[in-house]
This record gives C-alpha cells, structure tokens and sequence, in this order.
C-alpha cells in the first residue's frame, strides 16, 4: 500500500484565495493584461491602420517593441511602383500605437529605391 494517499488533520489548504481587496486587485492587474492585445494582433492592425491613412501599401515589418506608452514599430511601405520593381520607392515609416494597439501617430523617415542597399552602418 505505498502508493495510497494520506489523509492530512492539517486544516490549511492550497486552494485558500486571497481574502478581500487582494482578490480583486490581483484580478483587476490580470483583466487590464488579458484585454490588451498580443503582439501578432498589434502588428496585424498597425499595417491596416497605416495603410488605411496613407492609401499605401505596407510590406514588412522591420522593427518592433513595447514601450511604456504602447507601442513602436518601423514599418517598410510601398510608395511608389515601378518597372523593373527594383526601382520601386519604398519608406520607412515610425508607428506609434497605444497600448491597446490603437495608431497614434506615424512617420516617415526614410525612402529608398528596393534595388538599393543602406551603406555600411547607416541601419541604426
């Protein structure tokens, strides 16, 4: 009979839940985290919403962080398109979001031809 359970007297338990204003501070912190967006669903809306405001077409995505304020992405968009599609104008564009991933303000801060190459160390 090795592997038969005990029964304990003690009448502590792990399942006790925090009492009061602990609970609900505890689940509030956890609410406010589980209605903010992931990162694939804020990459996602930032390239709609930046599209949608400047009738260009996003392509990629270079850059991308959480900040205190929300949101920081660099986004590569098409500006213009040529033939051959290597002299094509792309920019680089800075995208600022809230936390809930709502575009706040953006940016260009570059533009460059596709076939082009940054020179050594320009990338930042």
């Amino acid at each position: 009979m090795a592997n038969t359970p005990r029964k304990t007297t003690d009448s502590k338990t792990t399942d006790e839940k925090p009492s009061g204003s602990q609970e609900k501070a505890s689940s509030s912190v956890k609410h406010e985290k589980d209605s903010l967006p992931g990162p694939m669903v804020v990459l996602r809306n930032a390239r709609e919403q930046l599209a949608e405001l400047t009738g260009m077409t996003p392509e990629s995505v270079s850059s991308f962080e959480r900040t205190e304020d929300g949101w920081l992405l660099e986004i590569e968009v098409l500006e213009l398109s040529r033939v051959p599609d290597t002299m094509s104008l792309l920019a680089s564009y800075e995208v600022q979001l809230d936390p809930q991933g709502e575009l706040t303000g953006y940016r260009r801060l570059r533009r460059y031809e596709r076939g082009r190459s940054e020179p050594r160390g320009a990338g930042g």
